[in-house]
């Protein structure tokens, strides 16, 4: 197999298209549980009860498990923990492993994860579930952006990117809908266990389908060859040595290729935070986050408190889908049209960010719902702008073998220090003030500090280093043509 793979690279049943089309399907089911965990229906509310004496009992999981505000909002950032832990580590063996069955054995946790917060029985259990969750998508946030990246037509990077992050704002309101739709049609429990199903043929893909190599890594199967060259070496060299000398320094091997590579990641994490475009494009988007965060969470809640909506997980859904394929997409294009360059996505950045948050800040202000619902569009089509130029710096300002933990930093940080504070944060406030026009006008305010450090990025001197080879590529190439050439060099001297 591994012969094949060096004839022919890119295995028969992929095309570009079919990666990023399957890529896509993979990254809105994981966003449509999102969106579904946020729902009305999947989450639903606490009973309730009237100065009169008339209760009403609780529904979702909030009812069930009877959670206040600060419970839920830390459910839906439990993910995070595994993300957090698991993303380094992915990102770091991709280097080691190959990458399209580190993806398989990410989303089977992720499947397996999702059916257990069916079946879950209280606030822990399904807590621990959902941080599960987060290191199953840890595998595939880190390493498939970098996939479509070497993939995609050179005109028209951007664009598919932006084609695979519009599945975040599209998954997450498919998720409102699904979760509304079976919640309250069946139970909260059957939108998970209809999750799980749905991702599992994904799963079995990573394992069995021939897989590609990212660029920036040696072939896998040269890894392969020299660790099969130096275990014969040893054995060869090693007839006469006790068993147990052998187990020493087979102990001592492992122990060293351990701190190899605990010293490898420490030196490429010094390399990405001393990189100011990426710093500045990562502090920016952890801004945007922060909102964004807070909005798909308890954007439904508020919507139906603020205007009385009589179905907000739908028209919250209705308006994010729409607004986010356009927008992603409309980025994209943008970006691609305005020429590719970083400086060129900082100045989309921050101004779409700033555009977009005097939309959404006075779409709040507004009492009729007919007025919020078009102001609030016409803001979130600008702050879904973002998503393609934000990715694209990340991929771009770094060289071919740091994109996978450039991705799984900017994913972590974005969550750690953006969306997982800002849902339970955004319940406290609730929790004081109960209000939540005036909650969601603070929170949206925080759009235009995004705005100011994304076009600081604008000043900054940028280089696109996506094009640079790797310190242990170039090596591995050199050394493969020198070896002929040694050997041509050599055949001629014993001629001569």
């Amino acid at each position: 197999m591994a012969s094949n793979s060096s004839q022919n690279p890119t295995p028969s049943w992929f095309t570009p298209k079919r990666l990023l089309i399957v890529f896509c399907v993979i990254n809105l089911i994981n966003y449509v549980d999102r969106g579904a965990i946020a729902s009305n229906g999947v989450n639903g509310s606490l009973a309730t009860c009237t100065d009169s004496g008339i209760c009403t009992a609780g529904s979702g999981i909030q009812g069930d498990f009877n959670l206040n505000n600060f419970q839920d909002g830390v459910l839906s950032s439990a993910f995070m923990v595994g993300l957090l832990i698991a993303s380094p580590i992915f990102a770091s063996l991709a280097k080691s492993h190959n990458p399209f069955r580190l993806i398989g054995v990410g989303l089977s946790v992720w499947t397996f994860a999702i059916a257990g917060c069916g079946i879950s029985f209280d606030f822990w259990s399904i807590a621990i579930c959902r941080m599960l969750v987060g290191v199953g998508e840890a595998s595939f946030i880190s390493l498939a952006a970098p996939f479509i990246d070497d993939n995609a037509p050179v005109a028209q990077k951007t664009v598919w990117l932006a084609t695979f992050y519009m599945c975040i704002p599209a998954g997450t309101a498919l998720g409102y809908v699904y979760g509304g739709f079976v919640g309250s049609q069946y139970n909260w429990r059957v939108a998970f266990w209809g999750e799980a199903i749905l991702m599992l043929p994904f799963p079995i893909m990573g394992f069995v389908i021939k897989p590609l190599q990212l660029k920036g890594f040696a072939p896998m199967e040269s890894k392969q060859t020299l660790t099969s060259t130096e275990t014969n070496v040893s054995e060869n060299g090693d007839d006469d040595m006790l068993a147990e000398d052998q187990a020493f320094i087979s102990g001592s091997k492992s122990t060293s290729k351990l701190w190899n590579q605990f010293t490898r990641f420490s030196k490429d994490m010094q390399e990405l935070l001393h990189d100011q475009v990426y710093v500045i494009n990562v502090l920016g988007y952890i801004s945007y986050n922060f909102v964004i965060g807070a909005y798909s969470y308890w954007g439904p809640k508020a919507g139906y408190s603020i205007y009385h909506m009589s179905n907000a997980d739908l028209l919250f859904g209705g308006i994010t889908i729409v607004c986010g394929i356009l927008g992603t997409l409309a980025g994209g294009l943008i970006l691609d049209r305005m020429t590719s360059t970083i400086s060129n996505a900082f100045k989309l950045l921050s101004g779409a960010t700033f555009l977009g948050a005097i939309f959404c800040l006075i779409a709040f202000i507004f009492r009729s719902l007919s007025g919020f619902i078009v102001l609030f569009s016409m803001g979130e089509l600008l702050i879904f702008a973002t998503q393609a130029p934000v990715n694209y710096v990340s991929l771009r300002c770094v060289k071919p073998s740091l994109r996978p933990l450039s991705m799984a930093i900017s994913t972590v940080s974005i969550h750690i220090f953006g969306d997982v504070p800002s849902s339970p944060l955004v319940g406290v406030l609730q929790d004081h003030i109960n209000d939540w026009r005036k909650t969601a006008l603070c929170l949206t305010s925080v759009f235009f500090l995004a705005a100011a450090i994304w076009f600081m990025g604008t000043f900054l001197k940028s280089v696109d280093l996506s094009n640079e080879g790797d310190e242990d590529q170039s090596a591995t190439t050199r050394k493969g043509k020198m070896k002929p050439l040694l050997e041509g060099s050599s055949d001629a001297f014993n001629q001569d």
